[in-house]
């Protein structure tokens, strides 16, 4: 199987994102948009829509942020526990730190989300804090989020 890549997203991948951030188990960990919501982003110049049609997707917000700060506002997979984050998340921070000015990329996820504090923690990424009842799920429930972030030098230094 050749590596995967990934590409900017299009209007075309909307459905294909829809369907993903609609997948069985995310309604609770990871959110969706309406589509035109996503047409919103996709045509603001702060949104990055990264994908991959077969595994999963990424959104970016904060694209040329003066501080350089950028949040990876969502990171899919189309399976889980099938290795598909573990070859696109690599893809997402060369995109962020070869392609942008980031220096700090931020991510936030529901506490209860161990297989993701996993990935990112593999990944470098640093625990930052706790937003305590910070999320809300349509049921009205409030969940914890936990910040994450990995900075550009330390990106630069796991790179070898």
């Amino acid at each position: 199987m050749p590596a995967p890549t990934l590409r900017r997203a299009t209007e075309d991948d909307i459905a294909f994102i829809m369907e993903t951030e609609r997948l069985p188990g995310y309604e609770r960990t990871v959110g969706r948009f309406e589509e035109d919501e996503h047409r919103a982003h996709l045509a603001d110049p702060t949104w990055r829509y990264l994908v991959h049609p077969e595994m999963g997707l990424a959104l970016l917000h904060g694209i040329g942020s003066r501080d350089g700060n950028l949040c990876l506002r969502r990171f899919i997979v189309t399976k889980t526990s099938s290795g598909y984050g573990s070859a696109l998340l690599p893809l997402v921070l060369s995109h962020v730190f070869e392609e942008t000015a980031t220096h700090r990329l931020w991510l936030h996820h529901v506490k209860e989300n161990t297989k993701a504090a996993k990935l990112y923690a593999r990944f470098g990424f640093l625990h930052e804090g706790i937003e305590r009842e910070a999320g809300l799920r349509p049921d009205g429930s409030r969940f914890d989020l936990v910040n994450l972030s990995l900075l550009r030098p330390e990106w630069a230094s796991r790179r070898g």
